[in-house]
């Protein structure tokens, strides 16, 4: 099987990676002419993501990219400390939080894919595609083609992919805020080494963590009407530090200090999500990623849901008899879990989501320390929803027919 994959970020490479470890030949078509790479903005990658990227043979370079984050604490708007909880798998080096750049992530999946000898092919902007019995065509904007069994929409919330499978799918909506992220080397708060900083501000949401080289990585979440292209385009890191910092001034947390301490590192972009999707698929299309399942950033698991999508499918591929059964397959297992992660982002962005935090911390604590069983401890379907989100991402265990799909983090 011949597979073509239509956009060469976190999605394209790493489903590219997965598919070809399955055994299928791939190739990843990128509209940008030098990289696919999403520059400035930072992420977290969570222990799910990084159990799908070990699945694939990714876990160690991508680590290398990033640091640790092993615990998150809350403070409130007064200063206080409302609470701390450890994150993620810290038994395991590859199962901990990694926190590191949109770019360098799409970079250490770009380099592994080459060394394997995966084609990406640069400065081919995808314009349609036809299918018929025995395949799909590819248009490219510069008249070229390119001839596939499975072509895989990869081309994130804008995707060009998503009106061939579904003609009716809304378009991206605003989700209510604007987010800020910024860098500084000239900052100096609070903090501990593998610790990030939620706070929970008046006027923002506000989230903080220092590397191991004392750069502090910022991002702030802002109530806000919509932004234009123009206006995002158009508007200075100075001129957006200006605007910000009278959000954060009246606060007793480190925000203000933090923006104030950065330079021109510092951007904007709206936070969209996308409702459900229709239709995912077509008897020779697939979306992936966020082409079929954009939520918000505010669970931090965009990156990590990617990650188990390119996982899933290749298994699905994999072990159904056919292309047709294991799309379906497919999607039967990865529709509930990445719907409820776009409803429970959707839920901490409205304009109310600075006191959310603390529910996001609850949250994290249920499910890290309830490991160890006591009072925290999780519920029997929570526990047995994470063992089978493990069996799907295991790759030596085949996908059964009837296993259930877990539900979103």
């Amino acid at each position: 099987m011949r597979i073509l994959i239509i956009g060469g970020g976190i999605a394209g490479t790493a489903a590219a990676l997965a598919l070809d470890k399955a055994g299928f030949g791939v190739t990843v078509h990128e509209a940008h002419p030098d990289s696919g790479a999403d520059i400035g903005a930072f992420l977290t990658l969570a222990s799910n993501g990084m159990l799908a990227l070990a699945q694939f043979g990714a876990a160690e370079a991508v680590a290398r990219r990033g640091f640790e984050l092993t615990a998150m604490r809350l403070t409130g708007d007064n200063g206080a400390v409302v609470s701390t909880v450890p994150l993620g798998e810290t038994g395991d080096p590859l199962r901990r939080f990694r926190c590191l750049r949109r770019a360098e992530l799409c970079a250490a999946l770009r380099e592994e894919a080459v060394g394997r000898g995966i084609e990406i092919r640069q400065g081919e902007r995808f314009v349609t595609a036809a299918e018929d019995a025995d395949g799909v065509t590819a248009e490219f904007a510069d008249g070229t083609t390119a001839r596939g069994d499975l072509l895989l929409g990869a081309d994130g919330i804008h995707s060009v992919v998503r009106p061939l499978t579904d003609p009716e799918a809304a378009a991206p909506r605003y989700a209510g805020q604007r987010v800020f992220y910024g860098y500084s080397t000239e900052a100096a708060p609070p903090h501990e080494p593998g610790r990030i900083e939620m706070l929970r501000g008046s006027s923002s949401a506000m989230g903080y963590t220092v590397s191991p080289e004392g750069e502090t990585y910022w991002f702030a979440r802002v109530s806000a009407d919509e932004l234009s292209e123009d206006e995002i385009a158009g508007t200075t890191p100075a001129q957006w530090r200006e605007r910000l910092l009278p959000l954060l001034r009246p606060d007793a947390t480190p925000a203000a200090d933090i923006v104030e301490a950065t330079d021109g590192r510092l951007m904007v972009t709206n936070a969209s999500d996308l409702a459900s999707v229709g239709r995912w698929r077509t008897p020779r299309m697939l979306l992936v990623g966020d082409a079929a399942h954009a939520a918000s950033p505010a669970t931090g698991q965009g990156a990590s849901m990617a990650l188990e999508d390119a996982v899933v499918l290749a298994k699905s591929l994999r072990d159904a008899p056919d292309t047709a059964s294991a799309l379906e397959r497919y999607e039967e297992l990865r529709r509930p879990r990445v719907e409820r992660n776009i409803v429970n982002s959707a839920r901490l962005t409205p304009r109310r989501a600075p006191g959310r935090l603390e529910r996001t911390l609850k949250n994290y604590r249920a499910k890290w320390r309830g490991r160890g069983g006591g009072p925290h401890a999780r519920s029997d379907s929570a526990v047995e929803e994470e063992q089978e989100l493990a069996r799907q991402l295991d790759w030596d265990t085949p996908l059964a027919a009837d296993s259930p799909a877990p539900q979103g983090s």
